[in-house]
């Protein structure tokens, strides 16, 4: 058996392993994203506040740090950049006036939206060589992946400050 051979039969390889693959998926996911969300205050970090409120119950602010993986104090930051942009709004909490919800407006809202078609484009050139089931699918397991590290406190990230 040749050396070429032995590459393509070899499962030990780059092409199977689980580490490299998020890494090239990841730099890749990240380079469109942020050009694709690229006029959102806070860039990809806005998108995903936006997507987070615009789902459900105003959280306060202390939740949605939590919920999107931010520290509380970049939080704070991002949240001033998107209130300057009247994309979302806060007020005291009407269970505990000490904390603050926070709420998307009309124009975060159409903001998300024109986001979503950019980054829905550009996500469709990354998933190219997928069918729709395949991408659904990945989609689906990913986010499954991600719910576990959420809750497993051993496998959560340090918030990507």
């Amino acid at each position: 058996m040749t050396a070429s051979n032995t590459a393509a039969t070899d499962d030990s390889g780059l092409e199977t392993d689980l580490g490299w693959a998020i890494r090239q998926v990841s730099s890749a996911f990240r380079r469109i994203a942020t050009s694709s969300v690229a006029d959102l205050p806070g860039g990809p970090r806005g998108y995903l506040v936006l997507v987070a409120l615009a789902s459900g119950e105003p959280p306060s602010q202390l939740a949605l740090a939590q919920q999107v993986s931010l520290d509380r104090t970049v939080m704070t930051y991002l949240l001033d950049d998107l209130e300057k942009r009247r994309l979302i709004t806060r007020r005291p909490d009407p269970r505990d006036r000490r904390a603050r919800q926070v709420l998307i407006t009309e124009e975060g809202r159409a903001e998300l939206e024109r986001s979503r078609r950019q980054l829905s484009t550009a996500e469709a050139r990354l998933l190219a060589d997928l069918d729709e089931n395949d991408a659904g699918q990945l989609r689906r397991l990913l986010t499954r992946v991600a719910q576990t590290t959420q809750r497993d406190d051993s496998l959560s990230a340090t918030p990507d400050c």
